[in-house]
């Protein structure tokens, strides 16, 4: 098979899902698959490597950020079999969504209790929309893979469909008690056999490292000579390490090093509480210690009190001290370490990369690649028409739909394009604006429906890419620049096309202000492009804040009806029978007594033109619905995969 993992962290990351992942993928390779890893942060030969922005404060963790489409251009050129996702962030997010709309079947995996994390952050009420997001992201999956019963159980409480348990094993071969070092001991100052109380993980408040330090303080108390070794790093080690001087902070091993740590220790205190598993138990007890733990997860499913290990109830610090200090009791009784040895042994990975590949192999089995057919169609479904108007595109600014009208003039055929206006927007550029590749593909887009369609294309300059002005007029073949066109239809009305700036007092007779209206729209763009990322979140549909303003302002009501009223005044003053404008992003079609009034809206929000179809019928249209009734909706997700990769 073919299998790609999706996952913020992965080797060299030091933490137990990075460990696990790396278990899982070298398994299945050595098996004869073929496995791809798309990771956040430094990646090795053969990987692909995702846009991530650390986590703050927590400088060790890099949370990816959206790909879908580079994922799904990836998957339509390489198809996996399946799809595992590792992590639950904003690139695990986008990577199912591109997945199910690919058609590939794809499973999560619930390694951590991210939701519980709040309260040791101070986040406690995010908490519920914490636990809202989890059960979305790991809904949309064809199942999810928790790694012990507890976790299984609790999310099928709590509503997730399809849980489904994957163990977890340990490399008995790495972790072995022979490994001990009493170099290493005396390093510690562990002398005469005292006893190495032994901490594993990341040195971060979910840990519960507070409490594992005031353990130690009483083991210390009850036997003199014992000592704590840490290892590990994270955001609280500095404090930690300045309050507890006595304490050796070891900082991070891996490998052969962390072995050798383990084996030369006697005691592992493991205090967490927001564990799925829990490798490091695994880990102490293939290394011959006496772990310390509470019962949940890992030590729930593996430690038998008292015969491989000791555990305290959940929750009950006192339990989880009186439990300790019992350790220092047992420690030098070997009885209960070669039972914890004997019980890792019999943990290897082999069965669990078996089970994870069965269950791989039966979603593969089951799935149709039903879109691929659709997503390829021998030949794109085109409309034939007279004319097209178009405006307001403002090619240069990031809220651009430029991919969009793109894509919808791939689905036209016409004799004429009329571009109304504001398509270069020349006052972001000078502002710094960013010139993007689709920016490009757009200007390319027309340029071949001239070469290849014969299309006659006519440009009238707008407010903002007025710099055209000293040029008027100009023309180039079939393309002919000008301030205003008359267009006459197959049924003999004429229709005069302006962009329509001239009448809107502010850009003409105070252009300043208009620059600065401008910069304010951009802001409201931005913070509706953030609001509706949130709205998208909660499941909710697209909500423009301009039209909505633009609906409730009574002066925006006001200065759009007089800017109507004086372009049809326009149109009966050049005896036309209808105008055809722009500028004002606000899409309209009606009669106002003789007078065809039409503006073609924009494409930064509205995503409407007009088009003159072959019966000379004028028609407002808007993108999501005429591709729709062309029946290209499927076509739609290929082609924004590439708009959006190639640049």
């Amino acid at each position: 098979m073919r299998i790609d993992f999706v996952t913020d962290t992965f080797p060299p990351d030091v933490n137990g899902v990075s460990m696990t992942l790396g278990r899982l993928t070298d398994g299945l390779r050595r098996r004869g698959h073929r496995v791809h890893v798309i990771r956040t942060g430094d990646g090795r030969p053969g990987e692909t490597i995702a846009a991530s922005v650390a986590l703050p404060g927590y400088k060790e963790v890099r949370v990816g950020l959206p790909g879908p489409f580079k994922l799904r251009k990836r998957w339509i050129k390489k198809r996996p079999d399946a799809i595992y996702v590792a992590t639950e962030s904003p690139l695990g997010d986008s990577a199912v969504k591109a997945a199910k709309t690919l058609g590939i079947p794809v499973i999560t995996g619930f390694h951590t209790n991210f939701h519980e994390y709040m309260e040791q952050y101070r986040l406690g009420g995010l908490q519920p929309a914490a636990k809202f997001y989890l059960k979305r992201f790991h809904s949309r999956a064809d199942c999810t893979l928790a790694p012990s019963p507890e976790v299984v159980e609790a999310l099928r409480a709590e509503g997730f469909p399809e849980v489904h348990l994957l163990g977890r094993g340990v490399d008995t071969a790495l972790f072995h008690p022979e490994k001990r070092s009493f170099d290493l001991r005396r390093e510690w100052g562990a002398e005469n056999d005292a006893p190495v109380v032994l901490i594993v993980g990341r040195v971060a408040p979910e840990k519960n490292l507070d409490l594992a330090m005031d353990v130690f303080r009483r083991m210390e108390a009850h036997l003199p000579g014992t000592r704590c070794v840490v290892v590990g790093d994270g955001p609280i080690r500095a404090r930690l390490q300045e309050a507890h001087p006595q304490v050796h902070f070891a900082g991070v091993k891996t490998g052969e090093d962390l072995a050798v740590h383990y084996a030369s220790a006697d005691v592992l205190l493991f205090p967490s509480e927001t564990e799925t598993f829990g490798n490091v138990v695994l880990e102490g007890l293939a290394s011959g210690l006496v772990t310390v733990s509470y019962d949940y997860a890992a030590p729930a499913r593996h430690v038998r009190h008292g015969e491989n290990g000791l555990k305290a109830t959940k929750g009950d610090a006192d339990e989880f001290a009186r439990v300790a200090l019992d350790a220092l009791d047992v420690v030098r009784h070997q009885s209960l370490r070669c039972s914890a040895r004997q019980t890792a042994e019999a943990l290897g990975w082999d069965q669990v990369i078996v089970s994870f590949e069965e269950r791989l192999s039966s979603l593969a089995g089951q799935s149709k690649d039903i879109l691929r057919p659709h997503l390829t169609p021998k030949k794109r479904p085109k409309l034939g028409c007279r004319t097209v108007f178009l405006s307001d595109i403002h090619l240069g600014t990031p809220d651009s739909k430029a991919a969009e009208v793109t894509h919808f003039l791939k689905h036209l055929r016409c004799e004429k394009l009329v571009l109304n206006g504001d398509i270069i927007d020349g006052w972001a550029l000078r502002r710094g604006g960013r010139w993007r590749g689709r920016h490009s593909r757009f200007i390319r887009k027309v340029l071949k429906m001239m070469e290849k369609d014969k299309t006659e294309v006519i440009y009238l300059r707008g407010n903002h890419d007025d710099i055209l002005e000293r040029f008027l007029p100009l023309a180039f073949g079939r393309l002919k620049v000008m301030k205003e066109h008359i267009h006459t239809a197959l049924n003999g009305k004429r229709y005069l096309v302006v962009h329509g700036d001239g009448f809107d007092s502010v850009s003409t007779n105070h252009k300043w202000l208009a620059v600065l209206g401008s910069v304010g729209y951009d802001v409201l763009l931005n913070l509706n492009r953030l609001y509706n990322r949130w709205r998208a979140w909660r499941g909710k549909e697209y909500f423009s804040l301009s039209k909505k303003i633009k609906a409730k302002v009574k002066s925006a009501v006001s200065f759009v009806d007089r800017y109507e009223h004086q372009l049809q005044e326009l149109a009966r003053h050049k005896k036309c029978d209808g105008i055809i404008c722009g500028h004002i992003h606000t899409p309209e079609d009606k009669e106002v007594g003789e007078i065809h009034y039409l503006n073609s809206g924009d494409w930064v929000e509205s995503l409407t033109a007009i088009i003159e179809h072959l019966d000379g019928r004028m028609e407002l249209v808007e993108y999501s619905s005429f591709l729709a009734g062309l029946g290209s909706t499927l076509e739609i997700e290929e082609e924004n995969v590439s708009e959006t990769e190639a640049a």
